[in-house]
C-alpha cells in the first residue's frame, strides 16, 4: 500500500518540474509525462513561480463553521435543493458522516504544498546557481511549509492552548520520501515545528514588494503577525505588522476606488431584478482583478464551490448599512436569485468573483493586528487611531467614521467588530477557537444552530428543528477515513 503522499503528490511533482523561473504569471502546467531533470536554480525557482498551485484555500471548516454562515429556515425551506448535503455537515459540525466522504481538497492541498517546499529544500543546495538565490528559496520554502502547516493545524486539531499541548498535532513532514511516518505530532510539538520553519524564513533578503504571490521577507514578517497574534504574543506581533505598515501600507478607498460592476440579470415573477455586483466579480476567467488589489501582501483566497457565502444576520446587523461602503459593494442583496432560489430574496457575500475572498495577508489585515494589538496591551486612543485609519477607507465621510473607546475592554470589543466586517468567513473560525482560549473571557463565542435533523443522504426536513452546539472537541475538523487508510493507518483520527 502508498502512503498519501505518493497517491496524492507524484502526478504533481513531475507536471511541475518543466516550470521555469519568471515573474510573470505561469498559466500552463507541463505534461504530466515530462520528465526533467532537476538542474539547475530556475528549475526550483519556477516550482514556486506558479502561483496558480498555491492561491486557493478552500477550506470548509472555516467558511461554514462560523457565525459569519447562517441559513434561516425560510430561506433553506424555499429550495432545500440548492444546499448540497456535504456543506449542510461542515455547518452543523458534523463528524460521523464527514469521515466518511471521499476527498478532502483542503487538506491534500496544503500537503500538496507543503511537498513543492520540501521539494525546494531537498534539491537547494545539488543545483546550480547562485548563493543569493538558494538563500533565498530556502526561507521561501520554510515560509510555505510554516504557512500550510498552520492552516492545518488550524483546521485540523485542537485550538493553540496549553490544556491541548499533549493532544494531536500534525505529522512532521520534511521530505519528499512517500516512507517518511505520517505519525502525528503533538500540538506543542506541531507549533515548534512552525516556528522553527519561521525563523528560517525570517532570514529572507528578498525585499520586492510587487509580487505578491511570492513569499518575499514582507510577506513572511506580515505572517509573522498573524501568527504571533494568534498565540498572544501581543508584542511581538505589533512589531511585525509595523514594520511591514511602514514599507506598504496601501490601502483600497471604497470612497473613490470602489464600485459596481456589470449587473446579473434576472426575471423573477415577470419582473425585472438586477443584482449589484462589485466590479472585482466581472473578470470570471482570469486573475486580472485580485492581482489589481494593491492591499495583497501575499496572495491567498478562501475558495467555495458553491459560490454563495450566506452571511448570518448576526454578520449583517453588524454593519452600518447606510455609511459602510463595504456593506454596498460586498453585500449583495437577492443574492438568492443567482442561486436558484426565485421565491425569496436573501443576500450573498462577494469580493472575487462569486467563489473567492481575500484570506492571505493584506494591509487591511495588519491594521486590524495593529489595533487589536494595542487595545489588548491597553494603549486604547493608540487602538483607535489605527483602526480609523482602515475606517476612512470604508465608510462614507462623516462623523461615523472613528470609532471611540474609554476602557481597555471596549476598545478590544470595537477593534475585533471591525475586524469581523472586514475579513468575513475568511478568519473568523480561526479568531474564534483562539477567542475562546485567550486569557480574557469578553471575546468568547458560543456557537449554536437551529436546523433539522440529518442522515447520511438525507436533510429530514419534514421533522421539528434541532439545536445544534459546537462541542469543544469538534474545533479540531475530522479526518476523512481515506485519509487515514493512505497513511497506513498511522494517521489517527482526532478524539470525539
Amino acid at each position: 500500500m502508498k502512503s498519501i503522499f505518493k497517491k496524492i503528490y507524484i502526478g504533481i511533482f513531475f507536471m511541475s518540474l518543466l516550470l521555469t523561473s519568471c515573474d510573470e504569471y505561469l498559466d500552463d502546467m507541463p505534461s504530466k509525462t515530462s520528465s526533467v531533470q532537476i538542474s539547475t536554480i530556475e528549475h526550483l525557482d519556477g516550482l514556486l513561480a506558479s502561483y496558480r498551485s498555491f492561491y486557493k484555500e478552500p477550506n470548509n471548516a472555516a467558511i461554514y463553521g462560523s457565525d459569519d454562515y447562517g441559513i434561516p429556515m425560510d430561506l433553506y425551506n424555499a429550495r432545500p435543493s440548492t444546499f448540497y448535503q456535504k456543506g449542510l455537515m461542515w455547518y452543523l459540525w458534523d463528524v460521523n458522516n464527514l469521515v466518511l466522504e471521499n476527498s478532502d481538497y483542503f487538506f491534500s492541498g496544503a500537503y500538496s504544498k507543503i511537498f513543492t517546499a520540501n521539494t525546494i529544500l531537498e534539491y537547494v543546495d545539488k543545483v546550480k546557481g547562485s548563493a543569493e538565490d538558494k538563500a533565498r528559496l530556502k526561507a521561501e520554502a520554510h515560509f510555505i511549509r510554516a504557512y500550510e502547516n498552520w492552516n492545518l493545524v488550524n483546521t485540523y486539531c485542537l485550538p493553540y492552548a496549553s490544556k491541548f499541548y499533549g493532544e494531536f498535532g500534525l505529522p512532521r513532514k520534511t521530505s519528499t520520501s512517500y516512507e517518511e511516518p505520517m505519525v502525528r505530532m503533538s500540538l506543542k510539538a506541531t507549533y515548534d515545528f512552525i516556528e522553527e520553519d519561521l525563523q528560517e524564513a525570517l532570514k529572507s533578503k528578498d525585499n520586492t514588494v510587487d509580487r505578491m504571490w511570492r513569499g518575499n521577507a514582507y510577506a513572511i514578517k506580515a505572517f509573522m503577525a498573524r501568527y504571533l497574534l494568534f498565540k498572544g504574543d501581543y508584542n511581538n506581533a505589533l512589531k511585525y505588522a509595523n514594520e511591514v505598515l511602514a514599507v506598504k501600507s496601501d490601502l483600497v478607498d471604497y470612497n473613490t476606488e470602489m464600485h459596481y460592476g456589470k449587473d446579473l440579470d434576472y426575471t423573477i415573477n415577470g419582473n425585472k431584478v438586477s443584482l449589484k455586483m462589485p466590479y472585482t466579480h466581472d473578470e470570471q476567467m482570469d486573475m486580472i482583478d485580485i492581482m489589481a488589489w494593491k492591499e495583497f501582501i501575499y496572495l491567498r483566497v478562501m475558495d467555495h464551490g458553491s459560490w454563495w457565502y450566506v452571511p448570518s444576520k448576526e454578520l449583517l446587523d453588524l454593519y452600518d448599512h447606510t455609511n459602510d461602503l463595504r456593506y454596498k459593494y460586498h453585500i449583495v442583496e437577492d443574492y438568492s436569485y443567482d442561486r436558484s432560489i426565485q421565491n425569496y430574496s436573501y443576500p450573498g457575500y462577494v469580493f472575487f468573483y462569486k467563489d473567492r475572498i481575500p484570506s492571505g495577508m493584506t494591509t487591511a489585515n495588519l491594521i486590524l493586528i495593529k489595533a487589536e494589538c494595542l487595545a489588548r496591551t491597553g494603549k486604547i486612543q493608540e487602538a483607535m487611531n489605527a483602526v480609523n485609519i482602515l475606517r476612512a477607507k470604508r465608510m462614507l465621510p462623516g462623523s461615523h467614521v472613528n470609532l471611540s473607546a474609554t476602557t481597555k475592554d471596549e476598545a478590544i470589543l470595537k477593534v475585533l467588530a471591525e475586524r469581523r466586517r472586514e475579513m468575513p468567513f475568511s478568519i473568523r473560525w480561526f479568531d474564534i477557537r483562539r477567542f475562546n482560549y485567550n486569557k480574557t473571557s469578553i471575546d468568547d463565542v458560543v456557537l449554536k444552530r437551529k436546523f433539522y435533523s440529518y442522515n447520511s443522504t438525507t436533510i429530514l426536513n419534514n421533522g421539528a428543528l434541532k439545536e445544534y452546539t459546537l462541542p469543544e472537541k469538534r474545533y479540531a475538523a475530522p479526518l476523512t477515513d481515506k485519509d487515514i487508510f493512505l497513511s497506513n493507518d498511522q494517521l489517527k483520527q482526532n478524539k470525539y
